[in-house]
């Protein structure tokens, strides 16, 4: 068995990286296949769920973006160009992954519905119920959800891309 030398992500960043990775893979399956939300829709079932999954995934990145302040990640190998688009690509998934349960909570808000972390500790409202700009917010939630697919389609090609075709070994510095 081979024991790979890449300089790798400490423990804590992988474990939170592949739980925001699960939480988020859930999240849009509970979003595609959730009932259209509506003017009178009540947030039982998977709109309950979708609600649920996304304030684990706004704890999650909390937790993430807090250890990421306090912990520099390993040194790559990439070139200047790839090093430099590799930094704003993850730093438009980290403003993303934040941003979009946040736009969501903000929507809930203005629905009147309750936000729950962990499904039992109420979060206050971010915007007033039937607030006109709490219910804009989920326009621009849903769209930033897919430009946020988009994103993490581009992420996962460029790792697959690195590991397979240009010889680094990116694979191996998340791998648990």
């Amino acid at each position: 068995m081979r024991i790979s030398t890449e300089p790798r992500y400490d423990i804590v960043a992988r474990l939170l990286h592949w739980l925001v990775v699960g939480l988020v893979a859930a999240q849009f399956v509970i979003g595609w296949t959730m009932p259209d939300v509506h003017r009178d829709t009540v947030p039982d079932g998977e709109i309950a769920w979708h609600l649920g999954v996304g304030t684990a995934l706004l704890a999650a990145m909390v937790c993430r973006v807090l250890w990421r302040a306090t912990h520099r990640p390993p040194p790559d190998n990439l070139p200047p160009l790839f090093r430099v688009a590799s930094t704003i690509a993850h730093l438009a998934l980290y403003v993303l992954l934040v941003l979009v349960p946040l736009l969501g909570w903000i929507n809930a808000s203005s629905r009147a519905w309750t936000v729950r972390l962990a499904g039992w500790l109420p979060l206050p409202p971010l915007s007033a119920a039937g607030s006109s700009f709490g219910h804009a917010m989920g326009d621009v939630h849903g769209i930033l959800a897919w430009v946020l697919f988009g994103l993490i389609c581009l992420h996962i090609a460029a790792a697959m891309f690195h590991q397979f075709f240009s010889g680094e070994r990116v694979l191996q510095r998340m791998k648990l």
